[in-house]
């Protein structure tokens, strides 16, 4: 089954898909957020030219696992945009994600590859997307009941 994740950000939106056998993530894309139904409407496009079946939204969670205003907006955003796309959309806990593809991206660096600020910066939003997409298609991260 072929997933899109997305980390949603206030700037930047990260974007990781699944192989069509649902095993293994990849970063996708960054986009820049603009205005919200562009955003939509950008995010539509990809689940339609990629085939996707189902949405796994990063849940911003409070360190003790509660739900905070950031957390509430982006369960809002992601019923409209299952409204928006038909297709279901899940919630996985996205803690910690972006310090995770931080310290990928670090590592990376310290082996040679040269990634400049502005492309640690463009790629690290995917990255961390496709690190909580990877871990979900694992089982090692379960969707979020969202109705308690």
């Amino acid at each position: 089954m072929r997933t899109l994740a997305i980390d949603l950000g206030t700037r930047r939106v990260g974007l990781a898909l699944s192989d069509e056998g649902g095993k293994f993530a990849t970063p996708y894309d960054v986009l820049e957020v603009t205005a919200a139904d562009a955003l939509m409407y950008r995010i539509s496009t990809v689940v339609e030219r990629e085939g996707v079946e189902r949405l796994v939204v990063g849940l911003p969670l409070n360190m003790d696992d509660t739900l905070g205003p950031a957390a509430r907006q982006t369960i809002a955003w992601g019923k409209d945009l299952a409204a928006h796309t038909g297709k279901p959309v899940l919630f996985v806990d996205e803690r910690l994600s972006s310090f995770a593809a931080e310290q990928s991206l670090t590592e990376r660096k310290r082996r040679g590859e040269r990634i400049s600020r502005q492309q640690k910066k463009e790629r690290l939003d995917a990255i961390a997307a496709a690190s909580f997409l990877q871990a979900f298609l694992d089982g090692r991260l379960k969707p979020i009941d969202i109705n308690t």
